[in-house]
């Protein structure tokens, strides 16, 4: 599954640290989501995309 994540992170100048800790996952969650290594939880790309404040479709692609 592609995303945006990395691009909406790096907009805000947030470290994926930052990022691991408003979502309550690690940071090492974050980098894998950003690499597409993972693809988060539904109930994760929910809080994802209302910390962004964007439809999860906006957010993540399937490939």
């Amino acid at each position: 599954m592609k995303n945006i994540v990395r691009e909406l992170r790096t907009q805000r100048e947030w470290s994926q640290a930052q990022l691991a800790d408003l979502l309550e996952v690690s940071r090492q969650t974050v980098n894998a989501i950003e690499t597409g290594r993972y693809d988060p939880s539904l109930p994760l790309a929910f809080s994802i995309a209302k910390l962004f404040q964007l439809p999860i479709e906006k957010i993540f692609e399937a490939e």
